[in-house]
């Protein structure tokens, strides 16, 4: 069992965390309330991981990448750009998830932007072109082959981006 804690705050008596959020006017979860945040804080971690497994060798990560990547094919420095901009959006939206911050909306775009055209990218390398190529998600000189693991990352990242603006919007 934890302490109690209680604050006097204008000489009312104020209970524990969830009294101390309602005093200062925000919302306090109940017992049955459902939350995504810690689901949320695991994918985002794992977005922040795969981004610092990609920035050990940069150069390494953007010639892997460049063998599937659509866009930074036809635009190299994107190749360059897309391990710190998968960093950015992980770690905005571990510091954002449940703050109703507007910075949600520099911050989810990025993932969705990535996101999709990973996936696009991934389907045409994967099950149109029938390439077998090894997936960059890890960096590069990675033995892991492209296909299903990096097409769940992808998605995982565009769906967490609206899913992160979804809850700005309704909340």
């Amino acid at each position: 069992m934890f302490p109690q804690i209680h604050h006097i705050i204008g000489g009312a008596r104020i209970g524990v965390y969830t009294e101390l959020k309602k005093h200062f006017g925000q919302k306090a979860l109940g017992e049955n309330d459902t939350t995504y945040v810690p689901v949320t804080m695991i994918f985002a971690t794992s977005m922040v991981a795969l981004a610092i497994q990609k920035l050990q060798d940069v150069e390494s990560f953007v010639n892997s990448f460049l063998g599937y990547d659509l866009l930074a094919r036809r635009y190299v420095p994107y190749g360059y750009a897309c391990p710190y901009a998968e960093l950015y959006a992980g770690v905005g939206m571990m510091a954002l998830i449940g703050t109703g911050n507007a910075l949600i909306w520099v911050v989810a775009p990025v993932a969705m932007f990535i996101g999709m055209i990973g996936a696009v990218s991934v389907i045409k390398a994967v099950y149109i072109d029938k390439q077998e190529l090894t997936c960059a998600c890890v960096g590069g000189g990675s033995n892991v082959p492209l296909g299903f693991i990096s097409m769940t990352e992808n998605l995982v990242m565009l769906g967490m981006g609206f899913w992160m603006l979804g809850l700005h919007v309704a909340g």
